[in-house]
């Protein structure tokens, strides 16, 4: 499989992508991260960037993510948001498990709020939907389709019993 290769490949699966806990705010639209290559106090910033910003990038498709190297003496995220103001976190000697939990409680949507939209999510009814509990009962409500087959009969050549019948 193409997609399997390179560095470490479990970071491009979906099962992978989805297990990403930052979700973040609607009011963020660009979410960058600096940090340099070389440094002890950088190492939880670079395993940052390495393990979970695919994740972001995944859970976050409308906000811009960036990452900036070896651009500042010490690793830092800054989050712009929709107003034109912008915040910054200090992620300095931290881990990327302090750096992710930090960031989901500062700039992350709270559970009951992800809770709340994948409720609204699920419970938004489609119109092309039809059936027992939905607008429309059946199909044939739809002005274009064919009729019934209990009220209307189909022509001979929808039917298979007559389509394949022996000549």
């Amino acid at each position: 499989m193409p997609f399997m290769k390179g560095r470490e490949p479990i970071r491009r699966t979906l099962k992978y992508l989805n297990a990403g806990k930052l979700v973040l705010k609607d009011k963020v639209r660009i979410f960058s991260v600096n940090y340099n290559t070389y440094g002890e106090h950088h190492a939880g910033a670079r395993d940052f960037v390495f393990w979970n910003i695919p994740q972001v990038q995944f859970k976050n498709p409308e906000v811009q993510v960036l990452t900036m190297k070896n651009m500042t003496p010490s690793p830092f995220v800054r989050c712009y948001f929709d107003d034109g103001r912008d915040m910054l976190i200090d992620i300095d000697s931290r881990n990327k498990d302090e750096i992710i939990a930090h960031l989901v409680q500062v700039v992350g949507k709270t559970r009951e709020q992800l809770d709340a939209e994948a409720r609204l999510k699920e419970s938004k009814d489609n119109p092309a939907n039809f059936g027992y509990g939905c607008d429309r009962h059946c199909i044939c409500e739809i002005p274009g389709q064919i009729p019934c087959p209990g009220t209307v009969p189909l022509p001979e050549q929808m039917r298979g019993k007559f389509k394949f019948a022996p000549k």
